[in-house]
């Protein structure tokens, strides 16, 4: 492999300071430098893999997308406001430096290039990739708006990518004349596999968007089409180039969180497995691979296995601690699904304490988690939930003066503690697994998912012996039932889940606080009847969820999710009239 050839000897005497008094570097060389660097980053020595791109990074555009990259990379998983101000600026310097590689045209070759595409043959090889880097780094600083999952935010850095998606659709064109190409340069691999994993991410995004949303982005010029986006993908991580890892990681992040998160939690773990396995042979201490590895054990089920792997992730490197915070988190859901409270307390206290990445939403995990414990035991922990929860508020982010909408969730939950009689939330560290679409996983396991119906048994009779009935009794009770739905749904008692499922759903004009129950519980009710096969009357009922409520909780995400499974059920939902009045 040609981006291997580099010694380890070599790639250690390339940490030292480059010396930018010597000529410009190659367009081929920059690419073996960078592909340097990527062994270093994955090989846990980040500080390295920043000291080798840095020297270089205002005059090889390849330098400068690298060192950019990493630290977008370093953002996301921090969410400190002088990391995100540090991956701007660095991304603002790397446009400048592509710039300068890119062609030169003057205004009549500008209104030209709007009537005629150019040729391959236009452009310089150089100028290829330079257009090509510039795309790539123009989508990164978008990225940076996409940490905020609400409609708002994915429009908004929808139009901020327009230009990056023209110039990919310009460097498609150019990677498909490829006899052309490749006897015109000998970076043609490179390229292609830039494009590949460019035009591929960007249908992969876009087919995940909402119908509404996606007809305004195919207005102003867009096109997602998932299988496109896949098979683009997927080809840019078989290829032999420098960007062949990024296309694995971006399918790797569709098929392990954004499926779970955004989706219906049916997840492709057997290509999930093909893609990582010579990256995992490859860096077998590497930490995202580590990681990686963690989270298809996690999705397949094996708890245990799951725990073992992100503790080795932990334990591989010290110098990003943000990973180890990625595992806290993922270690807090591990022992959350087993119910094991005081182990995935400990994990939520870590988080309080070193991440910045949402405070409201680890501070109301923390509480969340504590309130499933015994009063004693958190009076020995030395903690008080009352006052956990009263600090959620407080502490919620704001994304382009938009609040991020698992916060304002959390914050709407915690908000029956502010008064002089706090009203107990009965099980809300089950109801965050459910917004996080744990309970597909736990769904794997039919011994933890008995065991957390146990659990949910024990509250529904809670309730029914509450002689202080609060103004929350109903809004509790729908909780519960809407969560043993889930459980007995994944136990395959169907007809036992239809009547909790009912039963949320018949007490929607009494609920006064959590309105995201009726909406999602008929989701939850429309992949009842999918999994009984009757997929006509499943399309109803997701249909009327997504149609007949509006301004609730989390609206946004049950929309995706929605997106998502009639996606899955496409040939047969295509056929359904555009009304929805039962036959």
């Amino acid at each position: 492999m040609e981006m291997e050839d580099y010694s380890q000897q070599q790639m250690d005497a390339h940490c030292s300071n480059g010396d930018t008094s010597k000529p410009p570097m190659g367009l081929e060389d920059s690419l073996k430098e960078c592909a340097v660097a990527l062994e270093l980053f994955l090989n846990n020595r980040f500080t390295d893999a920043l000291a080798h791109l840095k020297p270089w990074k205002n005059q090889s555009m390849y330098h400068a997308m690298g060192y950019g990259s990493m630290l977008v990379m370093q953002a996301a998983m921090t969410f400190d406001p002088k990391d995100m101000d540090a991956a701007m600026e660095s991304l603002s310097e790397s446009l400048l430096t592509c710039q300068r590689f890119r062609r030169k045209t003057g205004i009549m070759e500008t209104l030209a290039s709007l009537w005629y595409r150019q040729s391959p043959e236009a452009l310089t090889e150089e100028e290829m990739h330079a257009e090509l880097c510039y795309a790539e780094v123009l989508l990164q600083k978008a990225a940076l708006t996409f940490l905020d999952e609400s409609i708002i935010g994915f429009i908004k850095g929808g139009m901020r990518i327009r230009s990056s998606y023209q110039i990919y659709k310009e460097c498609q064109a150019m990677a498909n004349a490829e006899k052309e190409m490749e006897k015109k340069n000998s970076t043609n691999v490179h390229f292609k596999g830039g494009v590949q994993m460019g035009i591929g991410s960007f249908n992969l995004i876009l087919s995940l968007l909402p119908s509404r949303i996606l007809k305004l982005m195919e207005f102003l010029g867009f096109s997602g089409d998932r299988e496109v986006g896949l098979s683009q993908l997927r080809a840019g991580a078989s290829s032999d180039s420098l960007r062949s890892i990024l296309s694995t990681l971006t399918l790797l992040m569709y098929h392990l969180y954004i499926s779970v998160i955004l989706g219906t939690g049916d997840v492709d773990l057997s290509e999930a497995e093909a893609l990582l396995e010579p990256y995992a042979k490859r860096f077998p201490n590497g930490a995202l691979m580590l990681f990686y590895v963690a989270r298809i054990a996690l999705l397949k089920g094996n708890i245990t296995l799951a725990q073992e792997k992100f503790h080795a992730c932990i334990a591989s490197q010290q110098e990003w601690r943000q990973i180890h915070h990625l595992c806290y988190w993922e270690l807090m859901w591990a022992y959350s699904f087993e119910q094991n409270w005081r182990e995935a307390y400990h994990y939520a206290d870590l988080l309080c304490k070193e991440s910045k990445w949402s405070q409201a939403i680890y501070v109301f995990q923390k509480a969340s988690i504590l309130s499933m414990l015994p009063e004693e035991e958190v009076k020995k922990l030395g903690e008080n939930v009352v006052d956990l929860y009263r600090e959620v508020d407080g502490l919620r982010l704001r994304m382009a003066g938009k609040s991020i909408p698992t916060e304002k969730f959390a914050a709407k939950k915690a908000q029956r503690y502010t008064s002089s009689k706090p009203s107990k939330l009965l099980v809300s560290a089950l109801e965050m697994m459910y917004v996080w679409n744990g309970f597909t996983i736990v769904g794997k396991r039919a011994d933890l998912t008995e065991s957390i119906l146990q659990t949910l048994d024990k509250a529904e009779e809670d309730l029914k012996y509450t002689p202080d009935q609060s103004d929350y009794h109903l809004d509790d009770q729908c909780v519960v039932q809407l969560l043993k739905g889930l459980c007995l749904r994944q136990l395959g008692q169907l007809d036992q889940a239809e009547i909790c499922f009912n039963h949320v759903i018949s007490s929607e004009s009494d609920l006064k606080h959590d309105k995201y129950l009726v909406p999602f519980t008929m989701y939850e009710l429309g992949l009842l009847h999918k999994q009984r096969g009757d997929i006509e009357k499943a399309i109803f009922v997701i249909e009327s969820a997504k149609m007949d409520y509006k301004d609730y909780s989390m609206e946004s995400r049950l929309h995706f999710r929605i997106h998502a499974v009639l996606n899955s059920m496409g040939s047969f939902a295509a056929k359904m009239p555009p009304s929805r009045t039962p036959a």
